[in-house]
């Protein structure tokens, strides 16, 4: 396992430090900036989601090993074309990874925790899930290819690392060849924003190719609103964590019929059975 990640956390606090100070001394009324108690929420969910994702990433290790070992083919470290293969791989397993977890409820009740703030700076790329369970699924394939998992983390790590100066409003757009093919701040302050243009949108992780490929991109045209569809009105990390589970129990238990329990937990966030003898469905305007 590489931890990346936690080695670079002196890095991530530094470079908030600094957005947080050119707002205070180089304020742009457009942009929304720092509120105290937000930041601290977002720095306590991504403390959380170290200390919980730690033992989880060792069960995680023995399911990629024990992949890898029955792979046709494992594929060698020294070989730039592993390397490209393990770049664009994990590139599709995130863009499908972060898709479903938009687009399925179960899913996005892990996920919601990463949109629930309003604000939008570089606190905010830490505010991460304290369930990391629901990814597993979506990086299995690479070991199969008989990518070894010690690369696998470590890119997945490289992609977190690119991510997280994705979550500024400083930078506003960069040149078009580098805002064609990659994910920038531009593209992602779409996917943040809740205008109803904006829902579910670019979804890439290092690279905007898939959202242009799969039918998701959406260029940043009217300044994002960002937060939730219903914001949640809280800074308790417990129930930022938590408060999108409550929430599926809730409509569970209050459900007439298994298939609209089954409903609440697969189908799209914000779906609603339509009233009626005949238990029609329906999908809420928004997602989120």
């Amino acid at each position: 396992m590489i931890p990346a990640v936690l080695y670079a956390v002196p890095a991530f606090l530094l470079l908030i430090v600094v957005e947080a100070l050119s707002y205070r001394f180089a304020p742009d009324d457009d942009e929304r900036g720092y509120e105290l108690r937000d930041t601290a929420t977002s720095l306590t969910m991504g403390a959380g989601s170290q200390v919980i994702g730690f033992p989880w990433k060792l069960l995680t290790i023995g399911l990629y090993a024990g992949l890898w070992t029955v792979a046709p083919v494992q594929l060698s470290p020294t070989s730039v074309w592993t390397w490209v293969l393990l770049f664009l791989a994990d590139d599709l397993a995130y863009y499908w990874f972060h898709r479903t977890h938009h687009e399925v409820r179960l899913f996005w009740a892990s996920h919601v925790v990463h949109h629930s703030s309003r604000f939008y700076n570089l606190s905010t790329a830490l505010r991460q899930s304290w369930t990391p369970m629901t990814s597993l699924p979506f990086w299995l394939p690479l070991a199969l290819l008989g990518i070894p998992p010690w690369m696998i983390f470590l890119q997945q790590s490289v992609s977190l690392l690119y991510q997280f100066f994705l979550h500024t409003e400083r930078i506003r757009v960069l040149p078009r060849p580098i805002e064609w093919v990659f994910n920038t701040p531009s593209h992602h302050r779409v996917h943040h924003g809740v205008n109803a243009e904006y829902l579910d949108r670019n979804y890439g992780g290092i690279l905007i190719v898939w959202d242009r490929l799969f039918g998701t991109f959406e260029p940043e045209r009217a300044p994002a609103r960002y937060g939730l569809t219903t914001n949640i009105g809280t800074y308790n990390p417990l129930r930022v964590a938590t408060h999108e589970y409550a929430a599926i129990w809730a409509d569970v238990r209050a459900a007439a019929s298994w298939r609209h329990r089954l409903g609440h937990l697969f189908r799209r966030p914000g779906w609603r059975p339509l009233p009626g003898p005949a238990g029609a469905v329906r999908a809420a305007g928004g997602t989120r």
